[in-house]
């Protein structure tokens, strides 16, 4: 371990450990719940509502990562 650097916490596991990552590029979340389930949503209350609704709506269906969209693109700035 490299001298500043603080250890990394342990990661949690149970059942009742939910996980929300984030997709790069998006203003989307993805939810994880502790069944497995997974879902990507643009609404957090809904995420969390999903979430704590278990085991309605949760599928052992994994979900996968979108990609980012291309940036539109532009013309040059004029000089």
């Amino acid at each position: 371990m490299s001298a500043g650097i603080p250890e990394a916490p342990p990661v949690l596991g149970g059942d009742r450990v939910y996980r929300i990552h984030w997709v790069l590029g998006t203003d989307r979340l993805r939810a994880v719940c502790h069944c497995g389930s997974e879902r990507i949503f643009d609404d957090p209350v809904e995420l969390w509502e999903w979430l704590l609704a278990h085991p309605d709506g949760h599928e052992s269906v994994t979900v996968p990562a979108p990609s980012p969209e291309p940036a539109p693109a532009r013309a040059p700035a004029p000089a």
